[in-house]
């Protein structure tokens, strides 16, 4: 049996570690560094400016593990779904989103969700497992090594719920965050929740300075807690109190996502209710319309009923976008490719 280890899973100053145990100078560690982050080995052998014997040990005690695509697909309006195969044979699901000059990438963080909010076809099929570093990581290098793609934007909004998964997700940021990794800044990178209250306490103490975008999609407790059960355990009030310390604490802006469901939260009412809770955390507000096909019965809002939406959070002080659905005729809606696969 080989390595069991992927060295993907390794933040920096535990690469360095290992190579003080070996010893080797500290300086190999970025080198290998630069060669998995900045430089896209996909083998040890690859690192030609280390010595044969130090490439063989790495060999001998670690696995370099690169994602497998199963499945690409192109939205005529240029949203790309890829699907991948993790060495267990699970599938999770990238969405590459462009927009002008910039190219986000949608990353999940686990194998479905716990979650099981109503309009979202991730927690469809339960839970399986949360992913390692190695395998975040591999979305964006597979898309940049293999595809050539320069990416700008990074959202942890794919497949799970980001900080059900933070030990993870917190190492998978460092190395995208320093110098010797990615080199990506802190705010290029957002993560995405339902609104795990002591996991949002916990971010906000690590200094990383990443984005936070709160999925609210209502403005009442018992409506809420009806489309996303979490509530039950963490209401609104004990969500937006955090996210607004988050806010205070980091100086990085908040985003509130919100679907908007014909008939159930796009009355002017809702919009009134959105903009007190958006203005507390000084907050913009991404609303965007339900994605058929990913809940019981629920149909999008008619588009005049949007743009009052809009409005009603314009005329309040809120800067609020529609974010327009795209990718519908590749199933890109978080979980639908690969629920679809696994169905098949």
């Amino acid at each position: 049996m080989g390595p069991v280890t992927d060295i993907g899973n390794l933040i920096f100053a535990e690469l360095r570690a290992e190579f003080d145990g070996w010893g080797e100078p500290a300086y190999r560690a970025k080198q290998v560094f630069e060669w998995l982050y900045q430089k896209g080995a996909d083998s040890f052998s690859a690192m030609t400016d280390l010595p044969k014997g130090l490439r063989q040990r790495l060999e001998d005690t670690f696995r370099l593990g690169v994602l497998e695509l199963a499945e690409q697909l192109r939205s005529e309006d240029g949203t790309e779904k890829f699907l991948f195969r993790l060495t267990d044979g699970q599938l999770i699901e990238t969405v590459l989103i462009p927009s002008g000059s910039r190219r986000t990438l949608c990353l999940s963080t686990q194998v479905g969700c716990k979650f099981a909010c109503v309009f979202c076809a991730s927690g469809a099929g339960g839970f399986e497992r949360n992913l390692v570093p190695s395998e975040m990581l591999g979305q964006i290098l597979f898309l940049r090594d293999k595809l050539d793609v320069r990416l700008t934007n990074f959202v942890f909004m794919g497949m799970g719920e980001p900080l059900d998964n933070l030990d993870n997700l917190v190492r998978t940021v460092r190395i995208m965050n320093a110098p010797e990794g990615m080199g990506i800044a802190a705010r290029r990178i957002t993560i995405s929740t339902v609104g795990i209250v002591p996991a949002i306490e916990k971010l906000e103490g690590l200094g990383l300075q990443v984005s936070l975008s709160l999925s609210l999609h209502a403005t009442t407790d018992e409506l809420r807690s009806r489309l996303l059960p979490v509530n039950r355990k963490y209401p609104l009030a004990a969500v937006i109190k955090a996210a607004a310390h988050y806010a205070r604490t980091t100086g990085r802006m908040i985003t509130i996502e919100y679907i908007l469901i014909s008939g159930l939260n796009d009355t002017a009412t809702d919009a009134r209710r959105l903009a007190s809770l958006a203005r507390k955390l000084r907050a913009k507000v991404n609303l965007i319309p339900y994605s058929p096909g990913c809940g019981p019965g629920f149909r999008p809002s008619p588009g005049p009923r949007q743009e009052a939406f809009l409005q009603t959070l314009e005329s309040l002080g809120v800067g609020a976008t529609v974010r327009r659905s795209k990718g519908g005729d590749i199933r890109a809606a978080c979980g639908q490719l690969a629920g679809k696969k696994r169905g098949s």
